[in-house]
């Protein structure tokens, strides 16, 4: 009987052995890098994802972000080469990547609201879109989601180009139109006009959003990532998205965090925490993440009315939702 019993205990601890040697990892899984092209120069604009770096959301899903600041449309392009998994991007440029036969796929949004506004001083009485007629009005440049968004403001309002005078004016709008360079620009709402305002300047802003819905700014990659690595894309949304989340419920942490990833930013910066404030209302929504066809569809018409897309396709090839958590 003594005999057994040894024997019994010795086949429970290797039992107890085997099972340990099953749920334990056998080396330290390593993460995977992602260079992310964010499309815009380091700004409190991007506090969700500072907010996720800074609290371990990316390391969470096992992956090791850089950010890349760099033109949006090389971002589309190396994303659309398969060279980079994913890239910060206007919902816009999915589509017109998509026209070029570029297999990109929008799998997260990050505003809720496309964040283009057409805005003046209050002085010049520009405070609805007909009030626009004969006026001068200031673009970065025909391109991009400013243009596409003034686009779609004049064709909403029954309104033409030949209606107004535009003029290139580079990434120059605030000044422009504090000196009275132009009547009126084509900016972020949650940029210039804020500047101004909070140079005591009283400013008129007529939001696109306001007028049609089209996908605003979010996260896209290609097919072959949503293929060959559906969890680095699950996990990469996830940790966005729960840093938007924070960054809504807590303004002042965001805003501290921020200032280890943008240079010169300071915590008590009245102006940046007003550009942060007005940030986070264009993130507030249900479905944080979520997109919808309805929308894409409208981006889409939009580009297909400029010219820049020839032939319109299924607007669901545009994006998922199933990565969104």
């Amino acid at each position: 009987m003594k005999l057994i019993k040894i024997a019994s205990i010795a086949i429970a601890a290797l039992l107890l052995t085997a099972c340990a040697t099953q749920t334990a990892p056998s080396a330290k899984t390593a993460a995977t890098k992602v260079r992310l092209p964010m499309g815009y120069i380091a700004n409190v604009q991007y506090a969700p994802y500072y907010v996720a770096i800074d609290k371990g959301y990316f390391a969470q899903e096992g992956i090791e972000i850089e950010f890349d600041y760099k033109f949006e449309t090389d971002g589309v392009k190396l994303v659309g080469a398969g060279e980079l998994p994913f890239a910060v991007v206007s919902g816009e440029q999915v589509v017109l990547a998509r026209a070029q036969g570029l297999p990109v796929k929008y799998v997260a949004q990050w505003y809720r609201k496309f964040p283009i506004a057409i805005f003046s001083l209050a002085e010049k009485n520009i405070a609805t879109p007909q009030d626009l007629k004969g006026k001068t009005v200031g673009l970065p440049g025909f391109f991009g989601a400013t243009y596409v968004g003034w686009r779609a403001f004049l064709e909403a309002n029954g309104l033409s180009e030949s209606d107004v005078n535009t003029q290139e004016i580079g990434f120059t709008q605030a000044a422009a139109v504090q000196q009275g360079k132009v009547d009126a620009a084509v900016g972020y709402m949650v940029n210039e006009p804020v500047v101004l305002r909070q140079n005591g300047l009283k400013v008129n802003v007529l939001a696109v959003s306001d007028q049609v819905d089209m996908v605003a700014n979010g996260i896209m990659t290609n097919e072959k990532t949503m293929k060959e690595k559906p969890e680095l894309v699950r996990g990469m949304v996830k940790a966005i998205l729960r840093g938007v989340a924070d960054t809504i419920a807590d303004p002042n942490a965001a805003m501290t965090i921020s200032t280890k990833y943008v240079e010169g930013l300071k915590a008590d910066d009245a102006t940046q925490k007003a550009v942060l404030m007005a940030t986070i209302e264009l993130m507030k929504g249900d479905k944080l993440g979520t997109s919808s066809e309805a929308a894409w569809s409208k981006t889409q018409d939009v580009l297909v009315a400029m010219g820049q897309v020839k032939q319109k396709t299924d607007a669901t090839a545009f994006f998922t939702n199933e990565f969104v958590p």
